[in-house]
């Protein structure tokens, strides 16, 4: 395999064949919706009738023939969340642009959008992580209407990203074309919002305090600026090919966002079966696209939620993802960028040390990523070494990337890495497989030897510390946690906690079946162990006292126990009628019965075990 290096000709080629009979049915799938030609020809009077009622008479026009092209537009917008409320003024921008450059636009539906940061350690949470199927699921009602020539998705956050794009690919004969709101311009470092962060866990600051750090964090609109999931979802679209080059970290409300965003809309328009560049989005987003977006991943020590997410989009194009996948990888690509939590920069100040393009740049350069691969801008990746400036009438020109980093505290050439391998890594051993994040724990936190601490609730964890019941080195072992116990929660309250014993000197991490937010950072926790609680995973049979030995560095999780004894344990049980009800979720009841494990995607729509 061309131009890549030998580690990862190797994934790219088995998951390849593994995925030879799936995605052959997939492609199979939408290249016969593609030669069914323009949509809209397929439509009744009645049909289309119905679908252009409330557009302008120009709009209507266009849309009774067959040779303009329609975007459908699919928002998430809301005002609630920071990272969605620019979206607000978006569908005028696209349907303007789409008018000027000879097309139409429509909002062919919203999408729910949920914000982990506000439900964190609530019970809204346990809807998190289900919640990205629903915006599939609400995605492809909004396209079945069947009236549009290519889409323009409008997302940023944890879940919603993900969704889109599995919605995207269930249409997959469409062009796709992903368009972000941008950060939000830095405001309180992020290290500081960690420092009085855990000033309140040990009760040294009030309420006061900690809501005053939180707001000038948090404090504009814009994306959250740690590289949390919300983050690497855009840095995963970028390199992935379904963004436009250097689009992924432009702040909201400017004048080159917006000219972003109608230039993306040109280019959707570009790309349908009307024209000559035809480039549906499943014939983007191939076995090669998915490996350029698990190096990314790794390069950069993005989100662990993806190791679920990445999993569950390969598997609606037809492609076999697995964590070995990823593993291996991992042990192949270098660490390039340290953007917080795996160091004090934020996003803003990565987009300013060269961002997207000098990243792309190194991984080509290296042979890290494929070249060879379908985008929406038409061409492979190196058409992704670039970064848009905008010019005196306010259209997008592009530029190439320098050379040099900006400032290789936060980028750095793949020659000059902050280490040899990536930010993430698997687990296997007796209690199952699982994740871990090691590009923000300190190398002499990664090996953590020590008896476990048994808990079913993480808010059992913090009245245990309140209580001064954890003044020790252990283990937390919390489990019930996984997608048929509750949803799979983030748990990322609890890393204050174990932040503040871990600078005591104290030997502590956690294992558990749940997740943890894609900003946790130094206490190291392994995280998404399948086979889960609730399934009968050995995580079950772990007894008060067992001791448990993490080593990232090795890739184990062990109980230390005989596997006589350990085979004749019976596995625990928990009572759950507490996460059945309440904000909403009763209704989530078929999604816990049915979701798949963590490694397989956790979803109860792709990938299912």
């Amino acid at each position: 395999m061309s131009d890549v290096q030998p580690r990862i000709a190797e994934v790219t080629e088995r998951l390849i064949e593994r995925s030879r009979p799936t995605r052959s049915a997939y492609l199979d799938r939408i290249r016969k919706a593609g030669a069914e030609g323009p949509t809209r020809t397929q439509l009744s009077c009645g049909n289309l009738a119905h679908g252009f009622a409330a557009c302008s008479p120009h709009d209507k026009e266009a849309l009774a023939g067959d040779r303009m092209a329609n975007i459908g537009i699919i928002t998430s917008y809301n005002d609630m969340l920071s990272a969605h409320q620019p979206f607000e003024t978006f569908p005028n921008l696209i349907k303007e642009a789409a008018q000027a450059a000879g097309g139409v636009a429509q909002v062919a539906g919203g999408v729910p959008a949920m914000c982990d940061g506000v439900t964190q350690g609530q019970d809204g949470m346990e809807l998190s992580l289900f919640s990205r199927d629903v915006i599939a699921m609400a995605a492809g009602v909004g396209l079945s209407h069947n009236m549009f020539d290519a889409a323009v998705f409008l997302g940023v956050c944890d879940k919603i990203i993900p969704g889109l794009l599995m919605a995207a690919l269930s249409f997959g004969h469409l062009p796709a074309v992903f368009v972000p709101a941008g950060p939000m311009p830095t405001g309180l470092p992020n290290g500081e919002k960690a420092r009085v962060r855990q000033l309140f866990a040990e009760g040294k600051v009030g309420r006061k305090e900690l809501l005053e750090a939180e707001s000038k964090s948090y404090h504009g609109p814009g994306t959250c600026t740690f590289y949390g999931t919300a983050n690497s979802n855009q840095m995963l679209m970028e390199i992935m090919g379904l963004h436009l080059p250097g689009a992924s970290f432009v702040n909201p409300n400017t004048p080159l966002r917006d000219a972003l965003t109608k230039s993306a809309t040109e280019r959707a328009l570009a790309i349908t079966a009307l024209g000559n560049d035809y480039t549906p989005v499943g014939e983007v987003i191939d076995e090669k696209a998915i490996i350029n977006g698990v190096v990314g991943l790794h390069a950069t020590g993005g989100s662990t939620n993806h190791t679920m997410h990445l999993v569950a989009m390969a598997a609606a194009a037809g492609i076999k993802l697995t964590w070995d996948d990823i593993s291996d990888l991992s042990d192949a690509v270098p660490l390039l960028s340290r953007i917080y939590p795996n160091g004090l920069a934020d996003v803003n100040h990565f987009h300013a040390a060269g961002g997207m393009g000098y990243l792309i740049a190194q991984l080509l350069e290296a042979g890290h990523i494929h070249e060879d691969v379908r985008t929406i801008w038409g061409t492979g990746m190196n058409g992704y070494r670039q970064e848009p400036k905008i010019d005196d009438q306010g259209s997008v020109r592009w530029e190439p990337i320098s050379e040099k980093s900006h400032d290789e505290n936060v980028l750095r050439p793949h020659d000059n890495p902050f280490q040899s391998d990536g930010g993430l890594k698997m687990l296997s051993g007796n209690i199952g497989r699982g994740v871990i994040k090691i590009s923000a724990v300190k190398s002499e936190h990664r090996i953590v030897e020590a008896p476990a601490l048994i808990f079913h609730d993480q808010n059992d964890v913090l009245t245990a510390f309140k209580d001064g019941k954890l003044n020790r080195d252990f283990i937390a072992v919390v489990r019930f946690q996984g997608p048929r116990a509750n949803g799979m929660p983030e748990l990322h309250k609890l890393t204050p906690t174990l932040g503040v014993l871990q600078e005591r000197g104290l030997k502590v991490a956690l294992v558990t079946d749940g997740r943890m937010s894609g900003a946790s950072g130094k206490v190291p926790a392994a995280i998404h162990v399948t086979p889960e609680a609730a399934c009968g995973g050995i995580i079950g049979k772990i007894n008060e006292g067992d001791m448990i030995r993490l080593d990232a560095e090795a890739g184990t999780i062990e109980i230390l126990v005989d596997d006589a004894e350990l085979n004749e344990r019976i596995i625990a049980q928990a009572d759950l009628s507490g996460n059945e009800f309440g904000m909403g979720r009763d209704m989530f009841a078929t999604f816990r019965a049915v979701a798949g494990s963590a490694d397989t995607g956790a979803s109860s729509i792709y990938g299912v075990a």
